[in-house]
């Protein structure tokens, strides 16, 4: 009987082996809405047997995340707050792995006649002047801080706007279901946008100003503060994601032709 329950311990035991380590990493919405999650988890697997477990929110509430040490890293995109989480010691530092865009959605009608606006703030402006309706994401991610901040470049205060503005308090992919179902303007990432299925009568009305630039980092979260944290992972996904291996895959990930996102990471 001994014998038995011993080989039954070293099967668990080698079982637990051939399975890897694991790790937790908060990542974005618009992140896990591209689709890119889905190519790049299982390579990561494949060259290092690690198991990212991925856990999906937005921007403010990855770093909450962080903050109280429930994931090992996370990957966001909102500079002014990854700077104060660093600032703060939850970080050591973060890594820029790879940029898009954000861009304006709307009804193809354009009733607010956005696409031709030279700059993003003259965009919003003309939305508010129509008084179009408008799907804010209202959850404190990334795309949300960028939004309220391109609101106020165009000297808008969002907090006094009346019915047409429309905070749902939801993820990038439920954000977009709601404008199409409204027929309403709202802000997205390109890669969210283009891998959106419910298009319907929408479509891509404005990009190009440069102050929709979108930048993504990688950030540890801190082993002083939190001596759990799985810092050897952490360090050996972050390698992986700056890698010429991650490189091909990052920029050679498109739909319908397009690109999604475009590698600047620099290596050590």
């Amino acid at each position: 009987m001994k014998s038995v329950i011993a080989a039954l311990s070293a099967l668990v035991i080698a079982s637990s082996v051939h399975a890897g380590e694991v790790m937790k990493m908060a990542v974005t919405t618009s992140f896990n809405n591209s689709g890119l999650a889905d190519i790049l988890l299982p390579e990561i697997q494949k060259d290092l047997d690690l198991e990212v477990q991925l856990l999906v929110v937005g921007t403010g509430q990855a770093l909450k995340l962080g903050r109280a040490g429930d994931v090992d890293a996370i990957l966001v995109h909102s500079r002014k707050a990854e700077d104060k989480f660093i600032a703060e010691g939850y970080g050591p530092y973060r890594r820029e792995i790879m940029y898009n865009d954000f861009v304006f959605i709307g009804p193809k009608a354009d009733g607010a006649k956005i696409a031709d606006e030279v700059t993003a703030a003259g965009a919003l402006r003309k939305i508010a002047e129509a008084e179009a309706m408008f799907v804010s994401r209202g959850d404190d991610s990334g795309t949300h801080k960028k939004e309220l901040s391109l609101w106020a470049s165009a000297d808008l205060d969002s907090d006094g706007f009346g019915p047409w503005y429309k905070a749902v308090g939801a993820g990038m992919g439920a954000s977009l279901n709601t404008a199409a179902g409204m027929g309403a303007y709202i802000m997205s990432d390109r890669a969210s946008w283009l891998n959106f299925g419910n298009k319907g009568d929408m479509a891509l009305l404005y990009a190009g100003d440069p102050v929709l630039f979108n930048q993504y980092a990688y950030l540890p979260v801190s082993v002083e503060k939190h001596p759990h944290v799985k810092a050897k992972l952490a360090k050996q996904l972050e390698a992986w994601l700056v890698s010429d291996r991650a490189k091909e895959l990052i920029d050679t990930y498109k739909i319908n032709g397009e690109t999604l996102f475009v590698f600047n990471a620099k290596q050590d």
